[in-house]
């Protein structure tokens, strides 16, 4: 063999152990199917948070309560990310809040790691708020525009007592800004001297400042460019496996969703319709919500997307202060009947793992 055939040979077979290195490492990356094996971390039973409506200047009266989440149950299973998708005003933030203290519910229960958070006062939900941490949506008006980034990062040790000293949380604070893919001079800049990527990758660090366990992502970024977003999910995902992380991530881009999670909620004003496995819910949608939510994604082809028949759902979505009786669905629904307009469709398991509320399956 020649020189060059040896040299032609030599960079094939390097190829093709960098093909098969890539091959594996996105087989790791990829969510698994079954979570069965892991115990539960977050455990949310009956939910309901309704918000007061009042007239009146002098004497203020109640008059109507908007029903922003209206009983809804799940489980989010330690070291998983679950998704909780759909339409704006549906009540996907309001359970993130309600589950971070944020906003006390109205009844329901929200259990962590055996603790029930409805019933604990200030003081006592204190030390586990250093287990629980947020990515706020907007990572314009998220971060203090007085403060340097190293000051934004650090602030939560101080609160926390995390580090003992100025000089071990500007350690902590280089560390962070380097995992999270940022110049560790950053620290000495304020928010406003960076790009919207950037500060949400401040806004990461600042979670993950305090070692937390749960961090909920609520809409972490759907307010950047789409390349960007391919960005900071791939970091989202990289510091779950490396801190052994889990999260409930709040979103409406689908796509986005199946890259990351284990398993998919889907909620419709206050409701949860359906919940399943990631890829058992793209697969095999049961819900006519769902369904019409994922005939909505683009397919990335043109041609088959030009043949696509698109199902678009009819009518508005109806006022929380006044959801219709019976399915929530059942205004715009294509496959509803006589008795979905009076009774509540029960949200039940008709495949293992597989929840939805509807009496037409």
């Amino acid at each position: 063999m020649t020189s060059a055939s040896a040299k032609t040979a030599k960079r094939k077979t390097g190829a093709a152990k960098r093909g098969t290195a890539s091959k594996r490492k996105q087989a790791a990356r990829r969510p698994a199917s079954r979570q069965t094996h892991r115990e539960t971390l977050v455990e949310v039973r009956n939910l309901k948070m309704y918000f007061p409506v009042t007239e009146g200047a002098f004497i203020p009266k109640v008059v109507a309560h908007v029903k922003a989440v209206d009983g809804i149950s799940f489980n989010i299973l330690r070291g998983e990310t679950l998704g909780l998708v759909g339409e704006s005003g549906c009540g996907k933030t309001t359970t993130g809040r309600c589950i971070l203290q944020l906003e006390k519910a109205t009844a329901g229960d929200i259990i962590y790691d055996g603790v029930n958070l409805n019933k604990l006062n200030l003081k006592q939900m204190r030390p586990l708020r250093q287990r629980i941490q947020v990515i706020f949506q907007d990572p314009y008006s998220s971060l203090n525009p007085r403060m340097k980034i190293g000051e934004i990062i650090s602030e939560p040790m101080m609160v926390h007592k995390t580090e003992a000293d100025q000089a071990a949380r500007d350690k902590r604070v280089s560390e962070l800004l380097s995992v999270c893919g940022l110049n560790p001079k950053f620290a000495d800049r304020y928010p406003h001297e960076m790009s919207g990527g950037q500060r949400q990758r401040v806004g990461i660090a600042r979670a993950l400042s305090v070692k937390p366990e749960f961090i909920i992502c609520d809409e972490a970024v759907s307010a950047l460019d789409v390349s960007i977003q391919a960005q900071v999910i791939n970091l989202l995902e990289d510091l779950r496996d490396e801190f052994n992380l889990t999260y409930l991530f709040i979103a409406h881009d689908l796509s986005v969703v199946r890259h990351l999670c284990h398993r998919v909620a889907v909620m419709y004003l206050g409701s949860m319709v359906e919940l399943a496995e990631c890829d058992e819910l793209y697969d095999h949608p049961v819900h006519p919500y769902t369904q019409a939510l994922l005939n909505a994604v683009p397919i990335p082809d043109p041609t088959i997307e030009a043949k696509r028949k698109h199902q678009i759902i009819k009518g508005e979505i109806p006022s929380p202060m006044n959801p219709p009786s019976g399915c929530v669905f059942h205004p715009r629904c294509p496959i509803a009947v006589d008795a979905c307009k009076k009774n509540m469709p029960e949200f039940r398991e008709i495949r293992p793992g597989h929840w939805a509320a509807c009496s037409e399956i």
